[in-house]
Protein backbone atom coordinates (compact mmCIF):
# COMPACT_ATOMS: atom_id res chain seq x y z
CA UNK A 1 0.00 0.00 0.00
CA UNK A 2 1.18 3.51 -0.75
CA UNK A 3 2.26 5.79 2.04
CA UNK A 4 3.26 9.47 1.94
CA UNK A 5 6.81 10.64 2.37
CA UNK A 6 5.79 11.92 5.82
CA UNK A 7 5.77 8.32 7.06
CA UNK A 8 9.51 8.16 6.40
CA UNK A 9 10.38 11.31 8.37
CA UNK A 10 11.39 9.68 11.65
CA UNK A 11 14.57 8.10 10.31
CA UNK A 12 15.56 11.17 8.33
CA UNK A 13 15.06 13.43 11.34
CA UNK A 14 17.42 11.28 13.38
CA UNK A 15 20.16 11.72 10.80
CA UNK A 16 19.58 15.46 10.58
CA UNK A 17 19.60 15.89 14.35
CA UNK A 18 22.89 14.04 14.69
CA UNK A 19 24.51 16.15 11.99
CA UNK A 20 23.07 19.35 13.40
CA UNK A 21 24.98 18.80 16.62
CA UNK A 22 28.18 19.57 14.68
CA UNK A 23 26.83 22.87 13.37
CA UNK A 24 28.15 22.28 9.84
CA UNK A 25 26.65 21.84 6.40
CA UNK A 26 26.23 18.19 5.42
CA UNK A 27 28.61 16.69 2.92
CA UNK A 28 27.03 15.14 -0.20
CA UNK A 29 26.96 11.49 1.04
CA UNK A 30 25.63 12.53 4.45
CA UNK A 31 22.99 14.71 2.82
CA UNK A 32 21.83 11.86 0.60
CA UNK A 33 21.33 9.67 3.64
CA UNK A 34 19.16 12.32 5.27
CA UNK A 35 17.04 13.15 2.23
CA UNK A 36 13.32 12.50 2.26
CA UNK A 37 12.27 14.05 5.57
CA UNK A 38 11.47 17.49 6.91
CA UNK A 39 14.26 20.04 6.54
CA UNK A 40 15.28 23.38 7.97
CA UNK A 41 13.66 24.88 11.04
CA UNK A 42 10.80 22.36 10.81
CA UNK A 43 13.28 19.78 12.16
CA UNK A 44 13.67 21.77 15.39
CA UNK A 45 11.38 21.99 18.45
CA UNK A 46 10.80 18.22 18.38
CA UNK A 47 10.57 17.89 14.60
CA UNK A 48 7.71 17.78 12.11
CA UNK A 49 6.21 14.43 11.11
CA UNK A 50 2.58 15.28 10.38
CA UNK A 51 0.32 12.25 10.34
CA UNK A 52 3.13 9.68 10.33
CA UNK A 53 2.14 6.49 12.12
CA UNK A 54 -1.59 7.16 11.85
CA UNK A 55 -4.31 6.10 9.48
CA UNK A 56 -4.32 7.05 5.80
CA UNK A 57 -7.55 8.11 4.10
CA UNK A 58 -8.37 9.33 0.59
CA UNK A 59 -10.35 12.53 -0.06
CA UNK A 60 -11.62 14.01 -3.32
CA UNK A 61 -13.59 16.90 -1.82
CA UNK A 62 -12.98 19.56 0.80
CA UNK A 63 -15.86 18.16 2.80
CA UNK A 64 -14.17 14.76 2.82
CA UNK A 65 -10.98 16.39 4.16
CA UNK A 66 -12.99 17.93 6.98
CA UNK A 67 -14.81 14.63 7.59
CA UNK A 68 -11.49 12.86 7.94
CA UNK A 69 -10.31 15.41 10.50
CA UNK A 70 -13.59 15.24 12.40
CA UNK A 71 -13.68 11.44 12.35
CA UNK A 72 -10.52 11.05 14.42
CA UNK A 73 -10.60 9.84 18.00
CA UNK A 74 -9.12 13.18 19.12
CA UNK A 75 -7.77 16.41 17.66
CA UNK A 76 -4.22 15.03 17.99
CA UNK A 77 -4.77 11.53 16.54
CA UNK A 78 -2.28 11.23 13.64
CA UNK A 79 -3.82 11.09 10.17
CA UNK A 80 -2.57 11.30 6.59
CA UNK A 81 -5.13 12.56 4.08
CA UNK A 82 -4.34 11.72 0.46
CA UNK A 83 -6.04 14.34 -1.72
CA UNK A 84 -6.92 13.95 -5.38
CA UNK A 85 -8.93 16.16 -7.71
CA UNK A 86 -10.13 19.76 -7.47
CA UNK A 87 -11.11 21.11 -4.06
CA UNK A 88 -13.33 24.20 -4.30
CA UNK A 89 -16.16 26.10 -2.64
CA UNK A 90 -18.76 23.85 -4.21
CA UNK A 91 -17.47 20.71 -2.50
CA UNK A 92 -16.17 22.13 0.77
CA UNK A 93 -18.60 22.31 3.68
CA UNK A 94 -18.21 22.81 7.41
CA UNK A 95 -18.16 19.55 9.35
CA UNK A 96 -18.61 19.43 13.12
CA UNK A 97 -16.98 17.14 15.64
CA UNK A 98 -14.99 16.99 18.87
CA UNK A 99 -11.69 16.52 16.98
CA UNK A 100 -12.04 19.42 14.53
CA UNK A 101 -13.09 23.05 14.08
CA UNK A 102 -13.82 23.55 10.39
CA UNK A 103 -15.37 26.18 8.12
CA UNK A 104 -17.10 26.13 4.74
CA UNK A 105 -14.98 28.71 2.92
CA UNK A 106 -11.50 27.27 3.46
CA UNK A 107 -9.63 24.11 4.40
CA UNK A 108 -9.48 24.66 8.13
CA UNK A 109 -6.64 23.11 10.13
CA UNK A 110 -7.59 24.76 13.40
CA UNK A 111 -6.85 23.62 16.97
CA UNK A 112 -5.46 20.31 15.73
CA UNK A 113 -2.12 18.53 15.40
CA UNK A 114 -0.38 15.62 13.67
CA UNK A 115 -1.88 15.96 10.19
CA UNK A 116 -0.50 15.40 6.69
CA UNK A 117 -2.22 16.60 3.49
CA UNK A 118 -0.55 15.09 0.42
CA UNK A 119 -1.61 15.27 -3.21
CA UNK A 120 -1.77 11.91 -5.01
CA UNK A 121 -2.88 10.36 -8.29
CA UNK A 122 -3.49 12.95 -10.99
CA UNK A 123 -2.88 15.77 -8.54
CA UNK A 124 -4.67 17.91 -5.98
CA UNK A 125 -5.75 21.47 -6.76
CA UNK A 126 -7.26 23.83 -4.20
CA UNK A 127 -9.05 26.22 -6.55
CA UNK A 128 -9.92 29.64 -5.05
CA UNK A 129 -9.86 27.93 -1.65
CA UNK A 130 -7.05 28.60 0.83
CA UNK A 131 -5.54 26.41 3.54
CA UNK A 132 -5.80 28.01 6.98
CA UNK A 133 -3.59 26.80 9.85
CA UNK A 134 -4.50 28.27 13.24
CA UNK A 135 -3.57 27.20 16.79
CA UNK A 136 -2.13 24.00 15.29
CA UNK A 137 1.12 22.03 15.35
CA UNK A 138 2.96 19.27 13.49
CA UNK A 139 1.39 19.84 10.08
CA UNK A 140 2.77 18.59 6.73
CA UNK A 141 1.44 19.81 3.36
CA UNK A 142 2.94 18.17 0.27
CA UNK A 143 2.43 17.99 -3.47
CA UNK A 144 -0.61 20.27 -3.79
CA UNK A 145 -1.50 23.32 -5.89
CA UNK A 146 -3.32 26.27 -4.30
CA UNK A 147 -4.43 28.91 -6.78
CA UNK A 148 -6.35 32.19 -7.07
CA UNK A 149 -7.40 32.65 -3.44
CA UNK A 150 -9.10 36.03 -3.03
CA UNK A 151 -9.70 38.42 -0.13
CA UNK A 152 -12.08 40.59 -2.18
CA UNK A 153 -14.40 39.94 -5.06
CA UNK A 154 -15.97 36.50 -5.34
CA UNK A 155 -15.49 33.96 -3.98
CA UNK A 156 -13.32 34.93 -1.02
CA UNK A 157 -11.34 32.55 1.18
CA UNK A 158 -8.74 32.61 3.94
CA UNK A 159 -8.21 36.36 3.84
CA UNK A 160 -6.75 35.99 0.37
CA UNK A 161 -3.81 33.80 1.46
CA UNK A 162 -3.04 30.60 -0.40
CA UNK A 163 -1.56 29.15 2.80
CA UNK A 164 -1.95 31.22 5.95
CA UNK A 165 -0.73 30.49 9.48
CA UNK A 166 -1.64 32.43 12.61
CA UNK A 167 -2.08 32.23 16.39
CA UNK A 168 0.43 29.98 18.13
CA UNK A 169 1.29 27.72 15.19
CA UNK A 170 4.28 25.40 15.60
CA UNK A 171 6.15 23.02 13.30
CA UNK A 172 4.79 23.19 9.78
CA UNK A 173 6.51 21.71 6.71
CA UNK A 174 5.16 22.81 3.31
CA UNK A 175 6.91 20.94 0.53
CA UNK A 176 6.65 20.57 -3.25
CA UNK A 177 3.64 22.86 -3.56
CA UNK A 178 2.57 25.32 -6.24
CA UNK A 179 1.12 28.56 -4.82
CA UNK A 180 -0.12 31.00 -7.42
CA UNK A 181 -2.41 33.95 -8.02
CA UNK A 182 -3.45 35.97 -11.06
CA UNK A 183 -2.53 39.44 -9.92
CA UNK A 184 -2.07 41.70 -6.94
CA UNK A 185 -4.16 43.39 -4.26
CA UNK A 186 -6.14 45.44 -6.76
CA UNK A 187 -7.29 42.20 -8.37
CA UNK A 188 -8.39 40.83 -4.98
CA UNK A 189 -5.39 38.69 -4.00
CA UNK A 190 -3.17 38.84 -0.92
CA UNK A 191 -0.19 36.70 0.16
CA UNK A 192 0.80 33.26 -1.04
CA UNK A 193 2.50 32.15 2.19
CA UNK A 194 1.83 34.18 5.34
CA UNK A 195 2.77 33.66 9.01
CA UNK A 196 1.34 35.79 11.82
CA UNK A 197 0.71 35.97 15.57
CA UNK A 198 3.38 33.70 17.04
CA UNK A 199 4.04 31.20 14.24
CA UNK A 200 7.38 29.39 14.57
CA UNK A 201 9.46 26.49 13.22
CA UNK A 202 8.28 26.46 9.63
CA UNK A 203 9.93 25.25 6.42
CA UNK A 204 8.85 26.00 2.84
CA UNK A 205 10.79 23.79 0.44
CA UNK A 206 10.80 22.85 -3.25
CA UNK A 207 7.78 25.04 -3.98
CA UNK A 208 6.79 27.46 -6.73
CA UNK A 209 5.30 30.86 -5.84
CA UNK A 210 4.26 32.92 -8.84
CA UNK A 211 2.09 35.56 -10.49
CA UNK A 212 1.23 37.45 -7.32
CA UNK A 213 1.66 40.92 -5.93
CA UNK A 214 2.79 39.47 -2.59
CA UNK A 215 4.89 36.39 -2.05
CA UNK A 216 4.39 36.18 1.70
CA UNK A 217 5.25 37.62 5.08
CA UNK A 218 6.41 36.80 8.59
CA UNK A 219 4.58 39.19 10.92
CA UNK A 220 1.44 41.17 10.10
CA UNK A 221 2.75 44.51 11.44
CA UNK A 222 5.86 46.13 12.91
CA UNK A 223 4.62 45.07 16.35
CA UNK A 224 3.94 41.44 15.37
CA UNK A 225 7.49 40.21 15.94
CA UNK A 226 6.83 36.92 17.79
CA UNK A 227 7.16 34.88 14.60
CA UNK A 228 10.26 33.33 13.17
CA UNK A 229 12.59 30.39 12.75
CA UNK A 230 11.52 29.88 9.15
CA UNK A 231 13.48 28.20 6.36
CA UNK A 232 12.96 28.79 2.64
CA UNK A 233 14.97 26.55 0.31
CA UNK A 234 14.89 25.38 -3.29
CA UNK A 235 11.84 27.50 -4.05
CA UNK A 236 11.03 29.44 -7.22
CA UNK A 237 9.70 32.97 -6.74
CA UNK A 238 8.57 34.13 -10.18
CA UNK A 239 6.70 37.22 -11.35
CA UNK A 240 6.21 38.56 -7.82
CA UNK A 241 5.95 42.27 -6.99
CA UNK A 242 7.36 42.07 -3.44
CA UNK A 243 7.44 40.14 -0.13
CA UNK A 244 9.73 37.30 -1.11
CA UNK A 245 9.32 37.28 1.83
CA UNK A 246 8.71 40.30 4.07
CA UNK A 247 10.26 39.66 7.53
CA UNK A 248 9.17 41.51 10.65
CA UNK A 249 11.33 40.35 13.53
CA UNK A 250 12.48 36.78 13.98
CA UNK A 251 15.06 34.74 12.11
CA UNK A 252 14.77 33.31 8.60
CA UNK A 253 17.12 31.23 6.47
CA UNK A 254 16.95 31.41 2.68
CA UNK A 255 19.16 29.08 0.67
CA UNK A 256 19.23 27.75 -2.89
CA UNK A 257 16.13 29.66 -3.99
CA UNK A 258 15.67 31.03 -7.50
CA UNK A 259 14.17 34.54 -7.57
CA UNK A 260 13.07 35.63 -11.03
CA UNK A 261 11.11 38.69 -12.06
CA UNK A 262 10.73 40.46 -8.68
CA UNK A 263 9.46 43.85 -9.85
CA UNK A 264 9.57 45.96 -6.67
CA UNK A 265 11.54 44.19 -3.91
CA UNK A 266 12.48 40.74 -2.70
CA UNK A 267 13.71 39.70 0.76
CA UNK A 268 12.57 42.63 2.91
CA UNK A 269 14.18 42.34 6.37
CA UNK A 270 12.76 44.90 8.79
CA UNK A 271 11.73 45.53 12.39
CA UNK A 272 14.79 43.76 13.79
CA UNK A 273 14.52 40.64 11.60
CA UNK A 274 17.66 38.65 10.78
CA UNK A 275 17.98 36.86 7.44
CA UNK A 276 20.68 34.37 6.47
CA UNK A 277 20.84 34.40 2.67
CA UNK A 278 22.91 31.50 1.27
CA UNK A 279 23.72 30.59 -2.35
CA UNK A 280 20.55 31.90 -3.99
CA UNK A 281 20.18 32.94 -7.62
CA UNK A 282 18.56 36.35 -8.18
CA UNK A 283 17.63 37.09 -11.79
CA UNK A 284 15.96 39.93 -13.74
CA UNK A 285 14.80 41.60 -10.53
CA UNK A 286 14.93 44.80 -8.50
CA UNK A 287 16.04 45.41 -4.89
CA UNK A 288 16.22 41.70 -4.05
CA UNK A 289 17.50 42.26 -0.49
CA UNK A 290 17.32 45.08 2.04
CA UNK A 291 14.92 47.05 4.24
CA UNK A 292 12.14 48.67 2.24
CA UNK A 293 9.10 50.91 2.89
CA UNK A 294 10.06 51.53 6.55
CA UNK A 295 12.74 53.07 8.75
CA UNK A 296 12.53 50.04 11.11
CA UNK A 297 15.69 48.28 9.97
CA UNK A 298 16.39 44.58 9.72
CA UNK A 299 19.66 42.82 8.97
CA UNK A 300 21.18 40.06 6.84
CA UNK A 301 24.12 37.73 6.44
CA UNK A 302 25.00 36.90 2.82
CA UNK A 303 27.24 34.34 1.14
CA UNK A 304 27.53 32.63 -2.22
CA UNK A 305 24.65 34.42 -3.95
CA UNK A 306 24.52 35.28 -7.66
CA UNK A 307 22.93 38.55 -8.81
CA UNK A 308 22.07 38.26 -12.52
CA UNK A 309 20.64 41.44 -14.05
CA UNK A 310 19.58 42.83 -10.68
CA UNK A 311 18.95 46.57 -10.34
CA UNK A 312 19.10 48.58 -7.12
CA UNK A 313 17.34 51.77 -6.06
CA UNK A 314 19.02 54.65 -4.26
CA UNK A 315 18.99 54.61 -0.43
CA UNK A 316 16.47 56.86 1.26
CA UNK A 317 14.74 57.46 4.58
CA UNK A 318 12.44 54.44 4.11
CA UNK A 319 14.62 52.58 1.64
CA UNK A 320 17.82 50.71 2.44
CA UNK A 321 18.78 48.30 -0.37
CA UNK A 322 21.61 45.87 0.37
CA UNK A 323 23.13 46.34 -3.11
CA UNK A 324 24.67 46.92 -5.51
CA UNK A 325 27.36 45.03 -3.57
CA UNK A 326 25.51 43.22 -0.75
CA UNK A 327 27.54 42.78 2.43
CA UNK A 328 26.65 41.11 5.72
CA UNK A 329 25.61 43.35 8.60
CA UNK A 330 24.78 40.60 11.11
CA UNK A 331 25.66 37.00 11.94
CA UNK A 332 23.04 34.24 12.06
CA UNK A 333 23.67 30.87 13.71
CA UNK A 334 21.77 27.99 12.08
CA UNK A 335 21.05 25.03 14.42
CA UNK A 336 20.51 22.37 11.74
CA UNK A 337 22.61 20.90 8.93
CA UNK A 338 21.70 21.23 5.28
CA UNK A 339 23.05 20.25 1.85
CA UNK A 340 24.00 23.35 -0.13
CA UNK A 341 24.04 23.50 -3.93
CA UNK A 342 26.31 26.00 -5.63
CA UNK A 343 24.28 29.04 -6.66
CA UNK A 344 25.28 28.60 -10.30
CA UNK A 345 23.20 25.43 -10.63
CA UNK A 346 20.22 26.60 -8.58
CA UNK A 347 18.03 27.58 -11.59
CA UNK A 348 18.37 24.10 -13.10
CA UNK A 349 17.89 22.27 -9.79
CA UNK A 350 14.86 24.34 -8.83
CA UNK A 351 13.34 23.94 -12.30
CA UNK A 352 13.53 20.14 -11.93
CA UNK A 353 12.27 19.94 -8.35
CA UNK A 354 10.11 22.89 -7.27
CA UNK A 355 6.32 22.68 -7.39
CA UNK A 356 3.59 20.08 -7.23
CA UNK A 357 3.61 16.97 -9.40
CA UNK A 358 7.40 16.88 -9.72
CA UNK A 359 7.74 13.45 -8.07
CA UNK A 360 9.02 14.92 -4.77
CA UNK A 361 12.55 15.11 -6.15
CA UNK A 362 15.11 16.78 -3.88
CA UNK A 363 18.72 17.94 -3.96
CA UNK A 364 21.60 16.35 -2.06
CA UNK A 365 24.00 19.22 -2.63
CA UNK A 366 25.51 17.76 -5.83
CA UNK A 367 23.44 19.93 -8.19
CA UNK A 368 21.69 16.74 -9.37
CA UNK A 369 18.04 16.19 -8.33
CA UNK A 370 17.39 12.92 -6.55
CA UNK A 371 14.32 10.86 -5.74
CA UNK A 372 13.41 11.25 -2.04
CA UNK A 373 14.12 7.61 -1.29
CA UNK A 374 15.05 5.38 -4.26
CA UNK A 375 14.66 2.24 -2.13
CA UNK A 376 11.04 2.99 -1.24
CA UNK A 377 8.47 1.56 -3.69
CA UNK A 378 5.54 3.33 -2.06
CA UNK A 379 5.74 7.01 -2.97
CA UNK A 380 2.10 8.18 -3.26
CA UNK A 381 3.00 10.70 -5.97
CA UNK A 382 4.78 8.19 -8.23
CA UNK A 383 2.39 6.60 -10.77
CA UNK A 384 4.69 3.58 -11.13
CA UNK A 385 4.34 2.65 -7.46
CA UNK A 386 1.84 0.14 -6.08
CA UNK A 387 -1.54 1.74 -5.47
CA UNK A 388 -4.07 0.84 -2.77
CA UNK A 389 -6.72 0.89 -5.48
CA UNK A 390 -5.01 -1.86 -7.51
CA UNK A 391 -7.15 -5.03 -7.80
CA UNK A 392 -6.86 -6.84 -4.47
CA UNK A 393 -5.30 -10.27 -4.22
CA UNK A 394 -5.79 -13.09 -1.73
CA UNK A 395 -8.89 -14.30 0.04
CA UNK A 396 -12.11 -12.31 0.22
CA UNK A 397 -12.50 -12.25 4.00
CA UNK A 398 -16.19 -11.36 3.77
CA UNK A 399 -17.13 -14.86 2.64
CA UNK A 400 -18.22 -16.69 5.77
CA UNK A 401 -18.32 -13.52 7.89
CA UNK A 402 -21.39 -11.84 9.35
CA UNK A 403 -23.07 -8.61 8.31
CA UNK A 404 -25.58 -5.99 9.44
CA UNK A 405 -26.43 -2.39 8.70
CA UNK A 406 -28.46 0.73 9.40
CA UNK A 407 -31.49 -0.22 7.27
CA UNK A 408 -32.47 -2.33 4.29
CA UNK A 409 -34.95 -1.93 1.48
CA UNK A 410 -37.63 -4.56 0.96
CA UNK A 411 -36.42 -7.65 -0.84
CA UNK A 412 -32.75 -7.03 -0.01
CA UNK A 413 -30.51 -8.55 2.64
CA UNK A 414 -27.34 -7.62 4.52
CA UNK A 415 -26.07 -11.13 3.78
CA UNK A 416 -26.24 -10.48 0.03
CA UNK A 417 -23.07 -8.33 0.23
CA UNK A 418 -20.96 -11.30 1.35
CA UNK A 419 -22.37 -14.24 -0.62
CA UNK A 420 -20.11 -13.99 -3.67
CA UNK A 421 -23.14 -13.56 -5.94
CA UNK A 422 -23.32 -10.39 -8.05
CA UNK A 423 -26.97 -11.12 -8.78
CA UNK A 424 -28.06 -10.37 -5.20
CA UNK A 425 -27.63 -7.09 -3.38
CA UNK A 426 -28.35 -4.86 -0.38
CA UNK A 427 -29.98 -1.42 -0.59
CA UNK A 428 -30.65 1.02 2.26
CA UNK A 429 -34.20 2.10 2.95
CA UNK A 430 -33.40 5.50 1.39
CA UNK A 431 -30.54 6.99 -0.57
CA UNK A 432 -28.08 6.84 2.33
CA UNK A 433 -27.24 4.25 4.93
CA UNK A 434 -24.55 1.81 6.01
CA UNK A 435 -23.70 -1.85 5.74
CA UNK A 436 -21.08 -3.72 7.78
CA UNK A 437 -19.05 -6.91 7.63
CA UNK A 438 -18.11 -8.45 10.97
CA UNK A 439 -16.09 -11.31 12.41
CA UNK A 440 -16.07 -13.12 15.74
CA UNK A 441 -12.39 -12.32 16.29
CA UNK A 442 -10.09 -9.46 15.24
CA UNK A 443 -9.27 -9.58 11.53
CA UNK A 444 -6.67 -7.54 9.64
CA UNK A 445 -8.05 -5.55 6.68
CA UNK A 446 -6.27 -3.06 4.39
CA UNK A 447 -8.54 -3.01 1.32
CA UNK A 448 -12.20 -3.30 0.51
CA UNK A 449 -13.91 -3.67 -2.85
CA UNK A 450 -17.43 -2.28 -3.18
CA UNK A 451 -19.17 -3.80 -6.22
CA UNK A 452 -22.49 -2.38 -7.36
CA UNK A 453 -25.29 -4.46 -8.82
CA UNK A 454 -25.85 -4.37 -12.58
CA UNK A 455 -27.57 -1.21 -13.73
CA UNK A 456 -26.73 0.88 -10.66
CA UNK A 457 -23.16 1.95 -11.47
CA UNK A 458 -22.43 5.55 -10.50
CA UNK A 459 -25.32 5.87 -8.06
CA UNK A 460 -23.14 6.15 -4.96
CA UNK A 461 -21.68 9.60 -4.48
CA UNK A 462 -19.77 10.16 -1.22
CA UNK A 463 -18.84 7.55 1.39
CA UNK A 464 -16.95 6.84 4.60
CA UNK A 465 -15.18 3.63 5.54
CA UNK A 466 -15.25 3.21 9.32
CA UNK A 467 -13.52 1.05 11.89
CA UNK A 468 -16.76 0.20 13.70
CA UNK A 469 -14.84 -0.89 16.80
CA UNK A 470 -13.28 2.53 17.39
CA UNK A 471 -15.37 4.81 15.18
CA UNK A 472 -12.24 5.96 13.31
CA UNK A 473 -12.52 6.98 9.65
CA UNK A 474 -10.36 4.64 7.55
CA UNK A 475 -11.12 6.27 4.20
CA UNK A 476 -13.47 8.75 2.56
CA UNK A 477 -14.21 9.76 -0.99
CA UNK A 478 -16.70 9.37 -3.82
CA UNK A 479 -17.66 6.56 -6.18
CA UNK A 480 -16.94 2.91 -5.51
CA UNK A 481 -14.43 0.20 -6.34
CA UNK A 482 -11.25 -0.76 -4.52
CA UNK A 483 -10.53 1.42 -1.48
CA UNK A 484 -7.21 1.08 0.35
CA UNK A 485 -6.12 2.29 3.77
CA UNK A 486 -3.51 1.52 6.42
CA UNK A 487 -3.90 -2.07 7.62
CA UNK A 488 -6.03 -2.29 10.75
CA UNK A 489 -7.13 -5.13 13.01
CA UNK A 490 -10.86 -5.00 13.78
CA UNK A 491 -13.97 -7.07 14.33
CA UNK A 492 -16.35 -4.94 12.28
CA UNK A 493 -15.89 -2.64 9.27
CA UNK A 494 -18.61 -0.33 7.96
CA UNK A 495 -19.23 1.20 4.55
CA UNK A 496 -21.39 4.30 5.06
CA UNK A 497 -23.05 5.97 2.06
CA UNK A 498 -23.30 9.70 2.80
CA UNK A 499 -24.51 10.85 -0.61
CA UNK A 500 -26.15 9.19 -3.62
CA UNK A 501 -28.06 10.13 -6.79
CA UNK A 502 -30.61 7.34 -6.28
CA UNK A 503 -31.09 4.16 -4.29
CA UNK A 504 -27.71 2.38 -4.05
CA UNK A 505 -27.47 -1.36 -4.72
CA UNK A 506 -24.33 -3.03 -3.33
CA UNK A 507 -23.85 -6.54 -4.63
CA UNK A 508 -20.60 -7.33 -2.80
CA UNK A 509 -18.67 -5.77 0.08
CA UNK A 510 -15.36 -7.62 -0.28
CA UNK A 511 -12.60 -7.31 2.32
CA UNK A 512 -8.93 -8.19 1.97
CA UNK A 513 -5.85 -8.29 4.15
CA UNK A 514 -3.58 -6.95 1.42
Amino acid sequence: MRRPVALRLQAALGTLALAAATGVVLSMPEAAAAAGGATGYATQNGGTTGGAGGQTVRATTGTAIHQALCGRASSSTPITIEVEGTINHGNTSKVSGDSCNTAADKIELKQISNVTLVGVGNGAVFDQLGIHIREASNIVIQNVTVRNVKKSGSPTSNGGDAIGMESDVRNVWVDHTTLEASGGESEGYDGLFDMKANTQYVTLSYSTLRNSGRGGLIGSSESDVSNGYVTFHHNLYENIDSRAPLLRGGTAHMYNNHYKGLSKSGINSRAGAKAKVDSNYFEDSKDVLGTFYTDAAGSWQVSGNIYDNVTWSQPGEDNNPAGPDPQSNTSVSIPYSYPLDDASCVPDVVSATAGANKGLKVSDGSCTPQNPDPTDPTDPTDPTDPDPTDPPTGTNLSIGAGSDGSSKAGGTSYGDVRDGDLGTYWSPAGTTGSVSVKWSSATTVSKINIREAAGSAGTIGSYLVLNHDSGAVLASGSGVGVIGFQAVSLKKITFEITGASGTPRIAEFETYAG
